[in-house]
């Protein structure tokens, strides 16, 4: 299976990236879950019943997502999962069938919480892939969903922007074209942080990054019509359009998403507090 760093070397950067920034993060715990995509790296904090667990997007893990989960620690005990395949601290190998080995990952992992939580009911959350990671769940083994800037539903047709924004950042592996890509990710008028930047260059220059997923079947979405699911976007986002995502929403799931103003595709990052907000709306 493919590697999600172009070296080894690579690799060992990115990890001491991540234990560098959760080293100076607030306290939590860090747990290693042997499944069956290699080993699965988690971080844990907070307090309170239910449980949330928060899966990343494409090429985000814990280490890099830590305003939202310190948003999400302030209602819940939250565990966050470093997606295995993408930059962080879980196994670099990338799943041989994306969508069947995702599943039966996501799986164990709200299987592994739930035996160290019972009988706390668990919410799960995903933004951008870990979204379609989310969406692969067995309904029953959560009392709800929070899909963020979903994959999942509908595909990512390249703009010319898109291009414009991507490719340099692939090429060159700087700042200056980290900072870029994330401003275009970004709502209008939003500034990227320091560390986003930081972190996006160092996955252009370590990793060989993967475009977003493919639409899961229709069997895996409409399994959650009538559930308490939670859809959000934000007005601005450049790979799933509002448009495009309300289509897929209310055909498959006969649901309404919750559009942001002024937020782009890391409205997890821009409005952290209304992400914990939507989670506790779960409830």
């Amino acid at each position: 299976m493919a590697s999600a760093y172009r070296s080894r070397a690579g690799a060992e950067q990115v990890q001491d990236w991540c234990r560098a920034a959760l080293g100076r993060w607030v306290p939590h715990q860090a747990h290693l879950v042997d499944t069956s995509l290699g080993m699965t790296h988690l971080v844990s904090l907070g307090t309170g019943d239910p449980v949330c667990v928060y899966l990343p997007g494409t090429n985000f893990n814990a280490a890099s997502s830590t305003r939202v989960l310190g948003a999400l620690a302030d209602m819940f005990r939250v565990y966050a999962a470093d997606l295995p395949g993408q930059p962080g601290l879980s196994a670099a190998s990338r799943p041989a069938d994306e969508h069947a080995d995702y599943a039966g990952w996501v799986t164990e992992l709200v299987a592994w919480v739930a035996r160290r939580v019972d009988p706390s009911p668990i919410l799960l959350a995903g933004h951008s892939r870990g979204a379609a990671v989310a969406l692969s769940t067995d309904p029953g083994t959560v009392q709800g969903l929070a899909l963020f800037s979903p994959a999942g539903f509908t595909a990512v047709r390249p703009t010319l922007a898109m291009l414009r924004s991507t490719v340099p950042w692939l090429v060159r592996r700087n700042g200056v074209d980290a900072r870029r890509l994330l401003t275009y990710m970004s709502g209008p008028g939003r500034t990227p942080a320091a560390d986003l930047v930081e972190w996006m260059t160092l996955v252009a220059r370590a990793c060989r990054t993967t475009g977003a997923p493919d639409p899961l079947p229709d069997a895996d979405l409409v399994r959650w019509k009538g559930r308490n699911v939670r859809v959000v976007v934000g007005e601005h986002d450049v790979f799933f359009p509002v448009a495009e995502l309300r289509e897929a929403c209310r055909a498959r799931l006969d649901l309404e998403p919750f559009v942001v103003p002024r937020a782009g595709h890391l409205l997890v990052d821009e409005e952290p507090e209304l992400a914990a907000s939507t989670v506790a709306g779960l409830v």
